[in-house]
């Protein structure tokens, strides 16, 4: 017996050591700081924060791998507590929610018949689907299934529909959609995510520069829900009222309904909600993410640069904009006149940018005002350039110089700033765009008995706008086609008292794709004006360039422009973006705006310490194979709405604006001949 007890005793001690000695080299230690703050997570397990359950997001963000707002369930309380835990500091954690993309689902063609289990993941592994849209939605409804918060369930259309209110963005749908369709995002990626290859866009879409889902905000108007439709069209582009009446809607030409009819009036029905918002009285709020402390310092305040802040803003940054003219807006208001761009239009859309926190300084020009080192030692984490193109071109021809000579920008920014100007009344504008255009009609607002175009090419050679070019010629005045200007020919005053031009015809093709003119000898033809303005083109201004500072060292092109990576915006100076005219020389204002954005989303990126690269299988509104179609089916065709104008007689006399705003009734039957496109499937119509 006590031989027994010894035994066991002897037995128990070894036993002792080894598991003491096996603790010393198998000892796991646990912060205890992982449960404190697992305690303050929502413990809903819901994977929202990214990782598998709120055990391993405790663990991470003790470890430094997750912030101590990665739980979008929890509130400022209990994130303040996790902070001061682990000796940080964070704002409340952006939310995520849910979106889909595809809304083709039972329009969408199949390839081959399916009989067997009744779930996408099965249907998607043989040959990626049943259906012919590669990226579509394969209805089965697997989404559906996977959430646990009743957020989303599989609607008549057959694609999925999901109820934001209810959703948590805790990823179970996206994880189990093989297509991709639904996609767990914050608002602000969503914002700054560029179109894409494999994201489902109508022609429409993938042609706007933009990006705005154009289908999307069409059929929240023809449902008659006219907030929805601002809200989506401001996803991506803030200045809907300005792009409302001056887009020139390169979408429309490749609206699939313009196949077989007319296209959709897709630039009114942007303007038609943009009205209703500015006229209702009341602003739609904007979401932002939580605030970063990170600052931008924006210079130069046109569309660009608006375009940018507001993205930045909505990211939760803080742009800062520098503007040298008395008032925000830059080409907007300065170059583009009161009667196709009222200021007061204007005023309220930026008004309702900087409403988001965005501040700004006018008359405050770089290398005048204030220089960039100051810029930067006041604390600007990045900068972007968008100074647009103010510099006007030259014609190289004697007598340029005399008094009554102007060139095109200087003339409408003086004439957009209130300025009193000196006004012939016989007038030349050289040029063939839509600045040229402008001051044709600015000049017969102002009184002038004869405006002359001139030329050196033909119409339909000409870079404005038709819609520009047709109601100049409604307004009396005349053009000059092949004409190219020789001399400007000045009395002992040194006033103009005519221009002499040459006659042109057309050759071979120049660089540029089109028919190159050329002289007829012995043709000099005197037009007898007593003003003459310049409108032929446009570069940036960088005159605050050699001022010693690290400006200098910025690369530019041989074009007087910024040289910048066309896919991030990025300059060869790290925290130094630019975009806009100032990039890209003179563009569109929907350029401007997608640049801004483009731009917005590289110094985001830079601002969080990731890598600036280009978007993966970004499309920069070219258009993805298989898309753009030759023939379209099923459309019956019906009327285009047009767009309402003042009668020529009474709007020569004074600076209304002269394109109007359609109906709700119309907007409601233009909406309906929108076709909804998506990839490839569209509405077929019945002619009912």
């Amino acid at each position: 017996m006590v031989t027994s007890i010894l035994f066991l005793l002897l037995l128990g001690a070894i036993c002792g050591l080894l598991l003491g000695f096996a603790s010393k080299i198998f000892y796991v230690y646990e912060d205890p700081r992982i449960v404190k703050v697992e305690l303050l997570l929502a413990g809903a397990n819901c994977g929202g924060c990214g990782f598998a359950g709120c055990s391993a997001a405790a663990q991470a963000i003790v470890n430094d791998a997750a912030p101590a707002n990665a739980c979008i369930l929890i509130g400022k309380e209990n994130i303040s507590a996790i902070a001061g835990m682990m000796g940080t500091e964070a704002g409340v954690a952006e939310p995520m929610k849910s979106y889909n993309n595809c809304d083709g689902g039972n329009r969408a063609a199949d390839r081959y018949r399916y009989s067997g289990l009744n779930t996408c993941s099965a249907v998607a592994a043989l040959f990626g689907g049943k259906r012919e849209c590669a990226v579509g939605c394969l209805g089965f409804g697997d989404c559906a299934q996977a959430c646990k918060f009743n957020a989303i369930h599989l609607g008549a259309g057959g694609y999925p529909v999901v109820h934001k209110e209810k959703c948590v963005g805790c990823g179970a749908c996206e994880t189990a959609c093989p297509k991709s369709i639904l996609e767990v995002r914050t608002v602000s990626h969503r914002l700054l995510h560029l179109n894409a290859v494999d994201d489902a866009l109508a022609p429409c879409t993938q042609t706007c520069p933009a990006e705005i889902d154009i289908p999307r905000y069409i059929n929240h108007i023809r449902n008659g829900d006219f907030e929805a439709a601002v809200n989506t069209i401001r996803e991506k582009n803030p200045l809907l009222l300005a792009c409302g009446r001056v887009c020139p809607h390169p979408c429309e030409s490749f609206c699939r309904r313009g196949i077989a009819d007319e296209p959709v009036s897709i630039n009114q029905l942007k303007r038609f909600v943009a009205d209703m918002e500015m006229n209702s009285g009341k602003r739609l709020p904007i979401d932002r993410a939580p605030d970063t402390g990170k600052r931008v310092a924006v210079i130069g305040g046109g569309p660009a640069g608006l375009s940018c802040a507001y993205f930045l803003r909505r990211a939760g940054h803080h742009p800062e904009i520098f503007e040298a003219m008395p008032k925000l807006g830059g080409m907007l208001r300065y170059g583009i006149p009161e009667y196709r761009l009222p200021k007061k239009v204007l005023d309220w859309e930026i008004e309702g940018i900087l409403h988001l926190g965005v501040k700004n300084h006018t008359n405050a020009r770089l290398g005048v005002d204030f220089d960039f080192g100051s810029l930067i030692a006041s604390g600007f984490d990045a900068v972007f350039f968008s100074i647009g193109a103010w510099n006007d071109a030259n014609l190289r021809i004697p007598g340029e110089d005399l008094d009554g000579c102007f060139t095109g920008i200087n003339f409408l920014a003086r004439i957009g700033n209130g300025e009193k100007i000196p006004i012939g009344r016989r007038v030349a504008v050289i040029g063939g765009g839509n600045t040229a255009i402008d001051c044709c009609r600015t000049l017969i607002r102002q009184g002038v008995d004869k405006v002359y175009l001139v030329y050196r090419r033909t119409r339909q050679e000409m870079p404005a706008n038709e819609v520009e070019i047709t109601a100049a010629l409604n307004e009396g005045i005349e053009f000059l086609f092949l004409s190219a200007p020789n001399r400007v020919m000045g009395n002992d005053e040194k006033q103009v008292i005519g221009l002499e031009y040459l006659k042109m015809e057309l050759g071979e093709p120049d660089s540029s794709g089109r028919l190159r003119p050329l002289p007829v000898k012995g043709s000099e033809t005197v037009l007898d004006v007593d003003m003459v303005i310049t409108a032929i083109g446009q570069s940036p201004l960088l005159d605050f360039r050699g001022k010693g500072d690290r400006l200098d060292g910025l690369a530019i092109t041989r074009w007087n422009t910024f040289d910048v990576d066309p896919a991030t915006c990025q300059t060869n100076v790290p925290y130094i973006f630019a975009a806009g005219d100032s990039a890209t020389g003179p563009a569109l204002v929907v350029d401007a705006i997608g640049g801004g954005r483009k731009a917005a989303r590289s110094i985001d990126l830079f601002l969080k310490g990731k890598p600036v690269i280009p978007q993966p299988e970004a499309i920069f509104n070219k258009h993805i194979p298989g898309t753009i179609f030759e023939s379209v089916d099923g459309v019956v065709k019906k009327k285009r709405t047009q767009v309402p104008e003042l009668p020529v007689a009474s709007r020569i006399h004074s600076l209304d604006e002269v394109a109007l705003v359609i109906t709700e009734a119309q907007a409601r039957y233009e909406a309906n001949r929108c076709l909804n496109c998506c990839r490839l499937c569209y509405n077929k119509e019945s002619g009912v």
